[in-house]
């Protein structure tokens, strides 16, 4: 049996709102080549290999980085490539999401 391909919304999506990140800033600043169609394909829940998986995870975190101030960078947490995709080894659903606090700082009106 072919395992299912489409595995709808993943969190990566919810996290790239949270943060107010597009598919583009995304694309601007990975390091690594990425394409939009990529970005689209991850976040509706087409299923990727694990190195497509880490490649988003890097890229997420580097566009969250780069918007950083210096002292949320001290606390910032990288996200991993099981905390973006439901269905990676691993991935908990219960588990919170350890920038809680400071995105909750950095757009407070998100949470009023």
């Amino acid at each position: 049996m072919e395992p299912e391909r489409d595995l709808g919304p993943q969190p990566l999506q919810a996290i790239m709102q949270r943060w107010h990140l597009t598919n583009h800033q995304l694309v601007e600043d990975s390091p690594e080549q990425l394409n939009h169609k990529q970005i689209q394909r991850a976040q509706t829940g087409r299923r990727l290999t694990l190195h497509m998986m880490m490649k988003l995870a890097r890229s997420l975190n580097i566009a969250i980085w780069n918007r950083l101030s210096n002292a949320n960078k001290e606390i910032f947490v990288e996200y991993l490539h099981k905390d973006i995709f439901n269905y990676a080894k691993d991935y908990n659903p219960d588990k919170p999401d350890p920038n809680e606090d400071l995105i909750r700082s950095l757009f407070p009106k998100d949470h009023a």
